[in-house]
């Protein structure tokens, strides 16, 4: 119980002192302590069976109350919270640049890798595609998908996903230099961008919906509710709509998600050497998905002419932290070169990496669904 004041302590601290994601790791920190208190408070009398799920003797307290009802049943917290999120991204720059879209997928190869990595190290198949999640950096889906899966470790991994997601100029300018050269780092790539009609904008959410759900069934509550809210951002007639999602609506969701998801970070559940590897996974999944996306740029610079190929650092650029990842990309560049300006190709990828990392979860659930049957 004391640990987790310490680390709840931890988090409050990291959000006010080092402005790391203070808006979910504040709630969470002080979840932490909530939760963690000697007599049934927040929680009320629980009982966590063997498969993650809970049952309340008499009332339950708030935080249980929030967590079954807004998590636990419907996973409607992570969901609304993509309403919100839609209706904040511009697709215009992925939209007059297309090939941006193929960074999304490739930045995903991190999931799967850690996946992969997870069931070698004796995790049960549920829990190691949850903490391949992580590598995403997008903490609604890692949620949502461990959440679903029943994963055991779903505290470690909503701390992990927000946490490395925080730490991208951290993380990300030391996985990128680890596989490129300066001469790599420099080069330049001209932005003349292709004029984008309304139409495709707000024809973009629809075709992006109708595909991700016959190709990732499972990926179209995600999706879906990603693309309805930028749907109502491009629209034009909803404008009062769509600043209610990309501020208070955002705002409300993201502030009881954080000090909902601390439900799960009670000391006799989170505190155990397997946590720490669900963190440590978590590391490797996010490091080896910004690596994946460089790797691919250089893969396609191979049969690239000069003066068509890609700075490898905007493949890195396809994680779904945004717009955090495409500002790192940009000061990198500048950093190797004073007139690099890669911004625009790299915030293309980086939405990109948003449709991505819903798709790859969705993806995670369909396969789930063959191995865990």
């Amino acid at each position: 119980m004391l640990v987790m004041w310490v680390v709840g302590a931890l988090l409050i601290w990291l959000a006010i002192e080092k402005d790391f994601e203070p808006a979910l790791l504040l709630p969470m920190g002080f979840g932490a302590i909530l939760v963690n208190l000697p007599l049934p408070g927040v929680l009320g009398n629980i009982a966590v069976d063997a498969a993650g799920h809970t049952t309340v003797e008499g009332a339950p307290g708030i935080v249980t109350w929030l967590f079954q009802t807004g998590i636990e049943t419907s996973e409607a917290f992570p969901l609304l919270l993509f309403v919100g999120i839609g209706a904040m991204i511009d697709f215009g720059p992925l939209l007059s640049n297309p090939r941006m879209l193929l960074f999304g997928g490739a930045a995903q190869f991190g999931i799967f890798l850690t996946v992969v990595l997870a069931v070698l190290l004796g995790f049960p198949l549920k829990d190691a595609m949850s903490i391949g999640v992580i590598g995403a950096a997008d903490g609604p889906t890692s949620i949502l998908v461990s959440q679903t899966l029943g994963s055991a470790y779903m505290g470690a991994i909503a701390v992990a996903a927000y946490s490395y997601m925080a730490l991208v100029p951290v993380i990300q300018p030391l996985a990128i230099k680890l596989v490129t050269t300066k001469k790599e780092r420099m080069i330049r790539m001209p932005y003349n961008p292709k004029s984008v009609t309304k139409t495709t904008k707000i024809l973009f959410p629809i075709v992006v919906t109708l595909i991700a759900g016959m190709i990732a069934p499972d990926s179209v509550a995600l999706v879906g509710f990603l693309m309805f809210g930028n749907l109502i951002r491009e629209s034009g007639r909803l404008e009062s709509l769509s600043q209610t999602a990309q501020g208070p609506l955002a705002n409300l969701i993201t502030i009881f998600l954080g000090i909902t998801i601390a439900f799960t970070m009670q000391a006799d559940r989170f505190l155990n050497i397997g946590t720490l590897i669900v963190m440590a996974l978590g590391l490797f999944a996010f490091i080896f998905d910004t690596i994946g996306g460089v790797v691919f740029a250089k893969i396609l610079n191979i049969f690239l002419p000069q003066g068509k190929k890609i700075n490898p650092m905007v493949g890195g650029a396809g994680i779904s932290a945004f717009p955090m990842s495409s500002r790192v990309i940009q000061k990198m560049a500048l950093k190797e070169d004073n007139q690099n300006h890669l911004l625009m190709h790299a915030v293309g990828a980086n939405v990109a990496g948003q449709i991505g990392s819903v798709v790859a979860g969705g993806i995670i659930l369909s396969l789930a669904k063959v191995f865990l049957a």
